[in-house]
């Protein structure tokens, strides 16, 4: 569902792209190559500005985020259409967590929308499978939960070492990733919403979610609900994933499932994420990482970053454009036009190249 509200399908839509580090700077480069194929041939226009944020910027000037970046891209652009972050030269990748982290963070971007499509049977290791069952999608809460940064240590490096890590979970948290779930289920009628946590153990972090789920399902009566502990619900995905249309869960969980998930589809060359607040800025990218041992090769499989470009064009409420690049997807994958982790025989510019033809095919 479009959540950037566009008065009309034409007028300019400005895009920040942040290549970033390793292969995410060739997929992003073959990306854009998608991307302008699919904008040439209608009224809508995508203006394109590229940052320099990664490891090289930080060891050449220690530059992760630059003073008043978040203030910027929220006042001048529509969406970040970002690469892949990581660097072994920077001590604890210090510069991914200030950039990446720190953009979800500082602009809110509290949906984690990660789908699961099966584009040919051949790809999942599920035996006997095919694409109308693996075909869903994981919406993780994206601020809080484990991942929100809250802890500490105590007599670090002794043998009384104490680690804390807080597991954060408020009412205003949990309640909006559930309602945009519901929401999501109800525009792309879908018509499935499984909640999931691990209550039953963690009985004061996750009793909120199900109070709160509890609570929000009632609003939505023509929607069916359902909960599942975590661990049955992986087991349930590799037995059965064709029961599934939604899956709302926490950062941790979310983390983990959608990676489960992309793996069921064919891997995580395929997979993209949308980093989303509704109505706002947000930001959009493969799900793999920076893999620097395979950066600079021609290898790197770029179906996740153009895939994520086509959640950012449904994002700004372009979902005809977002439909070609998925058709370009699928069709690549019929045809074996793709890298080799895939089945392919082609470079990551010779996929890409091959995807721009395919849409302007479809343009013409």
């Amino acid at each position: 569902m479009p959540s950037k509200p566009a008065e009309t399908i034409s007028g300019t839509r400005r895009i920040a792209v942040i290549p970033g580090d390793g292969i995410g700077v060739e997929v992003t480069r073959e990306a854009l190559k998608v991307l302008k194929a699919a904008a040439s041939g209608g009224p809508s226009k995508l203006e394109f500005t590229e940052f320099d944020w990664g490891a090289e910027r930080y060891l050449r000037d220690g530059t992760t985020l630059p003073e008043g970046a978040i203030q910027m891209l929220r006042r001048d652009f529509d969406a970040i259409l970002f690469g892949a972050i990581g660097d072994p030269r920077v001590p604890a990748n210090k510069h991914a967590a200030d950039i990446l982290l720190g953009m979800r963070t500082r602009l809110d971007l509290y949906v984690n929308l990660r789908p699961v499509e099966l584009f040919d049977h051949a790809l999942t290791p599920l035996r006997g499978r095919g694409t109308t069952e693996v075909n869903f999608v994981v919406l993780r809460e994206n601020t809080e939960g484990l991942y929100a940064g809250v802890g500490g240590q105590f007599q670090h490096g002794t043998p009384n070492e104490v680690a804390l890590q807080v597991d954060v979970n408020t009412r205003k948290g949990v309640e909006r990733i559930i309602r945009y779930a519901f929401e999501y289920a109800s525009h792309h009628n879908l018509g499935r919403v499984c909640m999931s946590d691990k209550s039953n153990a963690l009985t004061y972090g996750h009793e909120i979610w199900q109070r709160v789920f509890s609570e929000v399902k009632t609003e939505y009566p023509g929607i069916e609900s359902r909960h599942l502990y975590i661990d049955t619900l992986v087991m349930e995905i590799v037995r059965d994933p064709g029961q599934f249309r939604v899956i709302v869960t926490c950062n941790l969980f979310g983390d983990i499932l959608s990676d489960l998930g992309a793996q069921l589809a064919g891997g995580l060359g395929l997979a993209p994420s949308g980093n989303i607040h509704p109505g706002r800025i947000s930001l959009f990218e493969p799900v793999h990482g920076s893999a620097p041992d395979i950066a600079g090769k021609n290898i790197a499989n770029p179906v996740g970053a153009v895939l994520a470009s086509a959640l950012m064009l449904d994002h700004l409420g372009l979902s005809p454009q977002a439909g070609m690049l998925r058709r370009a997807v699928r069709a690549s994958v019929s045809a074996r036009q793709t890298t080799q982790d895939i089945g392919g025989s082609l470079g990551t510019r010779e996929a890409g190249d091959w995807l721009a033809k395919n849409v302007t095919k479809q343009l013409a």
